[in-house]
């Protein structure tokens, strides 16, 4: 989602906000814009696209001050122009927002009413003319700020500045991310510790209600009742955050190669390799305190690619510990209201930990009683501060905006939480556990195996590029693996693609196969192979063209020479959502270098949707 740095400091601070702003260009936005205060006067930069083209508006027109508020915006009131572009001013105020005023039409009209005049179509003018309406009314700016925030409704955090105030940024958080750096003399307000990395890392995360007013010597906080607080500071892992590509390509690319190590250090966080046994940790290290043999039923929550995490986890649950699972997409779980069981546990993943239907979701089931747990690789999240468990993924900080690493650290924890679950519930033995245990410890090495075929991939993705549609199949957890490859190419070459449990073939998607068809089957040799086997058969007798991802026993015994196959190693079947994850991921990518779309910053995505 958009992005928020803010700076009050002794030296000009534009170019500053501008390299703090390209760390939160993994966010997704649109436009961008910085304000700055100098000699009492308040002046603004914006411009369309990316922060390159703000740079060079920067260049020919530099802004003084050594105070100021930058924003990157991903578009949801208005077009994506630099009219609707960030900061917005009215009269002596800049504001700068992430999020959604839900009551901007009824502000906007009263704000009408009082001759102010609009000059965007976004929802944040309205909060610099609410904040300015008030300074008229005779309120000091700090008041005038506070008046401001008490009549927004919405999830919004906020930035704001003041002409004539060359000391002060108000800050204010109800819903997406807010943080404040402490320096020497200097203070800092941003999204996130990425953002505030090279100046500090001693770092607040501000609670959902909290306000703080920034000065060069400090800063204070008070809740939304405006009663004075504190919040621990924190010592950032941000400033090791200093992202680049290394020799890759692209960040997803980097990312992709990422995951033999991040998926290895995410699986030790769970299992004691030396033991072979499962030794589950919370956030802390400390031992998770969950007893699953004593829950009725797991209630699965999450959005976009890690609630295609969930699907699988769904299956390894009931398969391995017999716990009965729901799953729903947040969005929708939200506002269906299901019954709970009070013995049940309600378990939400997120790679950002923020995510706004699915925090929606939690504070749903903390009010039905139900224990709380979640999946996160932000560990200084909202979502994580809420569980009452909480699981980290080791990703590290996943730029590209598509979800690659973070997906597969998602189903390491999963896999490693449904064998703990089969331990507990008398399901699983002492030498199956060690088994399970065992073939985890591969997954490094399997998925470091799969990157070899990228060159194999790079040559078919040629057969996608172009393409009005492709097809995804796959059964049992490569069904939903079939869903989050069909995701991965609409995400990033544009191209229309759907997935379907492959024994539904026969009941409508066959009629859409014809020699222009790319279908693309995951199919493992595993117990339910021929049944695929036969799904591929009817479309080759259509005349489709199938993409065949499976293993060396697979390939020899589909006896199909329509097909085109990428050999995947001999997997163990508890790693085999991880390991295949790889080659559908380098083929979206793949398909969209091809395509020259923009595969890091996809149009029209955002990675951290904080908003409903």
């Amino acid at each position: 989602m958009c992005g928020i740095v803010g700076i009050v400091g002794n030296r000009p601070v534009a170019p500053l906000i501008v390299d703090a702003l390209k760390r939160l260009e993994y966010r997704g936005y649109d436009s961008a814009g910085v304000a700055t205060v100098e000699a009492r006067e308040l002046d603004r930069r914006r411009a369309e696209g990316k922060l390159v083209n703000l740079e060079q508006r920067l260049a020919d027109q530099p802004l003084g001050g050594h105070i100021g508020i930058g924003h990157t915006r991903w578009a949801t009131h208005g077009a994506p122009v630099e009219v609707n572009a960030h900061p917005h001013f009215s009269d002596n105020v800049a504001v700068v927002h992430n999020g959604i005023i839900e009551n901007f039409r009824e502000l906007r009209d009263e704000l009408t009413a009082q001759g102010f005049s609009f000059s965007s179509q976004t929802d944040t003018e309205s909060v610099a003319h609410l904040v300015a309406s008030g300074l008229k009314a005779g309120l000091s700016p700090v008041e005038a700020a506070h008046a401001a925030i008490d009549r927004l409704r919405g999830a919004f955090a906020l930035a704001i500045v003041f002409r004539g105030e060359d000391d002060l940024i108000v800050g204010a958080r109800s819903g997406p991310p807010l943080a404040v750096g402490l320096g020497d003399g200097e203070m800092y307000l941003g999204s996130d510790a990425v953002a505030l990395a090279p100046f500090t890392n001693r770092i607040v995360y501000l609670e959902d209600g909290d306000r703080a007013v920034l000065r060069r010597s400090g800063f204070n906080l008070t809740d939304a009742d405006r009663k004075a607080v504190e919040r621990e500071v924190k010592i950032s892992v941000g400033s090791a955050l200093l992202a680049d590509k290394g020799n890759h390509r692209h960040f997803m690319l980097k990312e992709i190669y990422e995951q033999p190590e991040v998926i290895g250090h995410t699986l030790s966080h769970y299992v004691d390799f030396n033991e072979r046994r499962l030794a589950l940790r919370d956030l802390d290290g400390a031992p998770a305190g969950i007893d699953f043999a004593k829950l009725s039923r797991l209630t699965i929550t999450a959005c976009g690619t890690a609630y295609l995490a969930g699907m699988v986890g769904k299956y390894w649950f009931e398969r391995l510990a017999r716990l009965p699972v729901d799953i729903d997409v947040a969005s929708e779980f939200r506002y269906r209201e299901p019954p709970l069981s009070k013995d049940g546990m309600s378990l939400f993943i997120s790679q950002s930990g923020e995510t706004a239907d699915t925090l929606a979701g939690l504070s749903y089931c903390r009010s039905e009683g139900q224990a709380i747990a979640s999946i996160v690789n932000a560990r200084e999240s909202t979502m994580a501060r809420e569980s009452h468990s909480v699981f980290p993924t080791l990703a590290g900080p996943e730029i590209g905006v598509a979800s690659t690493k973070a997906f597969t650290c998602q189903l390491s924890v999963l896999a490693s939480l449904a064998i703990a679950a089969g331990v507990q519930r008398g399901y699983i033995d002492q030498a199956t556990e060690e088994r399970l245990v065992s073939e985890l410890a591969e997954a490094p090495r399997y998925t470091n195996e799969a990157l070899h075929i990228e060159e194999q991939i790079e040559a078919l993705s040629h057969r996608l590029a172009g393409k009005k549609s492709v097809l995804y199949l796959g059964r049992d957890t490569n069904y939903p693996l079939a869903m989050e490859g069909a995701l991965k190419l609409k995400e990033l070459s544009y191209i229309h693609a759907e997935a379907y449990a492959a024994g539904e073939l026969k009941h409508g998607p066959i009629a859409l196969i014809d020699d222009e068809m790319p279908v693309v089957v995951i199919a493992p040799h595993d117990r339910i192979f021929e049944k695929t086997v036969s799904n591929m058969q009817e479309v080759a007798a259509r005349g489709g063209q199938i993409i065949l991802i499976t293993d060396a026993k697979g390939a020899a015994e589909v006896g199909m020479d329509e097909a085109q196959v990428i050999v995947m190693p001999d997997v163990p079947e508890i790693i085999t959502p991880i390991a295949y994850s790889l080659p559908i991921q380098l083929l979206a990518y793949h398909t969209a270098v091809h395509m020259g779309t923009d595969v890091d910053q996809p149009r029209n995505l955002a990675k951290s949707v904080t908003v409903e």
